[in-house]
């Protein structure tokens, strides 16, 4: 039987007899029947296998298939090559169910696939045992077809305070493969990556988008068959041993969520933005994102609840709507080598409790938030002295520290039970309206009674969070992970932001909050302004690309206000006010990014209105332009008809030629005089830009002109 799965912009067509296969990806199809699947039917070249090959939701080498089996395991040795054969099929709207079964090797498949409206299919495979013997699995995943034009790839790698770094490969025929086996997410490899057609832009070109939705170990693959057919195949990765099902149990796959534009990134990325909107971030739709300060860049962990009180004056004077409270409260945490573990409040630094603190912060009309760190310990703590064996861990092995601190094994019930014993007291006896939940390190030897429980240890953060989340839900979590190592939508489900990086340097976050933009909307993506100085790069950047930088996302600032000079808390207060006036269409519009004529030294993003009547833009020159001009900025996203009033909001100090700018005779003549210009120009003739020293930004406005 033939299926379809299908909305405005795209179109998925699958068989399922005698096998489970999806034939078509892609451009939403009109006039189609179903019975022309059968036209799909390729070529069996000689010298190969004698009939047509099928391509499964789960490839199976019994089949023919030479490439990466969709299965790997066995039962004591045998079982090892199964065929599953479809037995039922449950269809519904956009949404279908394809049961199939192996009755040799007693085994089922299930896959299932359900079509968004916004245009992104998540799909999943479950593998059930039927047999009397455990099952062991060494690999499950998902797979897609791509089609052959499909010639170029766009993945997201980086390191701690340099995550989501694009970087580009042609599709050749020994493909891509990317494994993480950090034990979380990642900084080094995104679980997600777009494949295109041949110099794939912004508003350009034919993509296919994939992200696969698991907090931990994964490996994700785009493979080239030698009959030149492609495919995406994605995973958890398991341990060796990891994953054993007994009768009757079931094993299922991450959710991968896949989605095609015909437009280029742009358009791949509203489709991704909008699911996450209506399906995943759980934030009330009618509350403003609060403006962030959090403490720890400038206090890291000397706390005295005097100080930290006048910090939230400063802060609050400047329009600060979130306090945070970060690493240092509790234990005997007066460094990064003792504490962790020991979630009781430290009463040489908060004799009086933390209620004084809370309240001046509500009295000034902010929130008040406070950062942990529950899957962590130090062996200097109470904690471990009591609990040695409570590690994640191997027994008899010597395992290396990570930033001085170890795993707590969360499957542990006795562990998993104190964590939120201490939690629901903390979240119980404050008013705690948010909380920071980091995690610090990678996981090494992530054994279990001696198993290995990698995939067992995510989990287990999951069903801790969720416990939480039902017993708080008016409590915000933040996900940070060493900045952005836990960033996924999996993760989202049970948190409302993200922590990018723990960079807070403005040139490289503009790169890492671009990369993370193709995935995640900016109002889940946590943006701080941090002080002139960057704690992480040590370079000095000027406030104008440090606050529009941090203002296209969910803003804070990560600094101690007290010491900032008068001049720099009205800047701060500036970009903060900008933020706010400009934040109900950066939290709802859609995100576009803009294809540069010298993009070597200067990008371009914006966010424009669901309705595109508005629309704000900043432009960031990274470095030294590359010509003396650097062209027009030709915008996207507008109403070609309508007519827009430009306005600059922001431009460095330095700019302009009347007071004490250096680097042009005269501005642009659109930024001197009032400017109108209809959409069609906008987007195709554009703004010829000015000159902008390296490392400083402008931001402008559009605004439709009523009639």
């Amino acid at each position: 039987m033939n299926f379809r799965l299908c909305n405005d912009n795209l179109d998925i067509l699958l068989q399922t007899n005698p096998y489970p296969e999806v034939c078509y990806f892609g451009k939403r199809l009109h006039n189609i029947q179903l019975d022309s699947i059968e036209m799909l039917t390729p070529a069996v070249p000689n010298s190969r296998i004698d009939v047509n090959v099928p391509f499964t939701l789960c490839p199976e080498e019994g089949l023919g298939n030479f490439s990466t089996p969709g299965l790997e395991g066995h039962r004591n040795g045998k079982d090892w090559s199964p065929i599953f054969i479809t037995k039922e099929v449950i269809k519904t709207d956009n949404d279908i169910t394809i049961i199939s079964d192996d009755t040799i090797a007693k085994l089922r498949l299930t896959s299932h696939l359900i079509l968004d409206k916004n245009g992104v299919l998540q799909c999943k495979n479950t593998l059930t045992n039927l047999g009397d013997e455990p099952y062991q699995v060494n690999r499950l995943s998902v797979t897609l077809p791509i089609p052959e034009r499909a010639q170029e790839l766009m993945a997201f790698s980086g390191r701690w305070i340099k995550e989501f770094y694009p970087h580009r490969t042609k599709i050749e025929h020994c493909g891509y493969l990317q494994e993480n086996r950090r034990g979380r997410t990642s900084h080094e490899y995104f679980p997600g990556m777009v494949v295109g057609t041949e110099g794939f832009k912004e508003q350009t070109g034919e993509v296919w988008g994939i992200h696969l939705a698991w907090s931990g170990n994964h490996r994700i693959q785009v493979a080239v068959k030698s009959n030149g057919k492609r495919f995406i195949q994605a995973e958890a990765l398991y341990l060796a041993g990891e994953i054993s099902l007994a009768k009757d149990e079931s094993l299922s796959t991450p959710w991968l969520y896949a989605t095609y534009s015909d437009e280029g990134l742009n358009k791949m990325s509203h489709h991704f933005h909008q699911y996450l909107r209506d399906n995943i971030i759980k934030f009330p739709k009618n509350q403003t994102r609060p403006v962030h300060l959090n403490t720890w860049e400038g206090i890291f962990f000397d706390h005295k609840p005097d100080y930290i009180m006048k910090m939230a004056t400063k802060a609050a004077q400047i329009g600060v709507e979130r306090f945070i409270i970060d690493d240092g409260w509790f234990g005997r945490r007066d460094d990064d080598y003792q504490g962790l573990g020991d979630w009781y409040l430290d009463e040489r630094k908060y004799p009086n409790g933390l209620e004084p603190v809370i309240n001046h912060v509500k009295s000034l009309g902010m929130e008040f938030g406070i950062w942990v760190e529950p899957e962590m310990i130090n062996k200097n703590s109470d904690l471990y002295r009591a609990h040695p064996d409570w590690l994640l861990q191997l027994s008899g092995y010597q395992q290396p520290a990570g930033r001085h601190q170890f795993l707590l094994d969360l499957q542990n019930p006795a562990v998993f039970d104190y964590l939120l014993e201490r939690l629901t007291w903390l979240l119980g006896s404050y008013d705690i309206d948010y909380i920071k939940w980091d995690m610090n390190r990678e996981i090494v030897q992530a054994g279990h009674n001696g198993n290995p429980a990698a995939i067992g240890q995510t989990e287990a953060v999951y069903k801790l969070l969720d416990i939480l989340h039902n017993k708080f839900p008016n409590v915000e979590i933040e996900s940070c992970s060493s900045g952005g190592g836990r960033i996924d939508y999996e993760i989202l489900k049970r948190t409302q932001r993200f922590w990018a990086s723990d960079s807070n340097d403005a040139l490289d976050r503009q790169t890492i909050q671009r990369g993370m933009s193709y995935f995640f909307p900016p109002e889940v993506m946590g943006a701080h302004i941090g002080g002139a100085l960057c704690h992480t790069t040590f370079r000095d950047l000027h406030m104008n690309l440090r606050g529009l930088t941090a203002l296209f996302g969910h803003m804070g600032v990560e600094l101690d206000p007290v010491k900032e000079s008068e001049q720099e808390q009205q800047a701060f207060a500036h970009y903060i006010s900008l933020h706010k006036k400009l934040r109900p269409l950066l939290h709802s519009g859609n995100t576009v990014r803009l294809d540069v004529d010298d993009s070597h030294s200067m990008q371009s993003y914006g966010v424009v209105s669901q309705d595109k009547n508005e629309a704000s833009f900043i432009i960031a020159q990274l470095t030294l332009p590359t010509y003396a001009l650097s062209g027009n900025l030709r915008l996207t996203g507008l109403l070609s008809n309508q007519e827009y009033q430009i306005e600059v909001l922001d431009m460095p100090d330095n700019i302009d030629p009347k007071t004490n700018g250096h680097a042009m005779k005269s501005l642009p003549k659109w930024m001197t005089q009032n400017t109108i210009l209809s959409g069609d120009w906008l987007m195709n003739v554009g703004l010829p830009l000015p000159v902008l020293d390296p490392a400083t930004a402008m931001l402008i406005r559009i605004i439709a002109k009523q009639i």
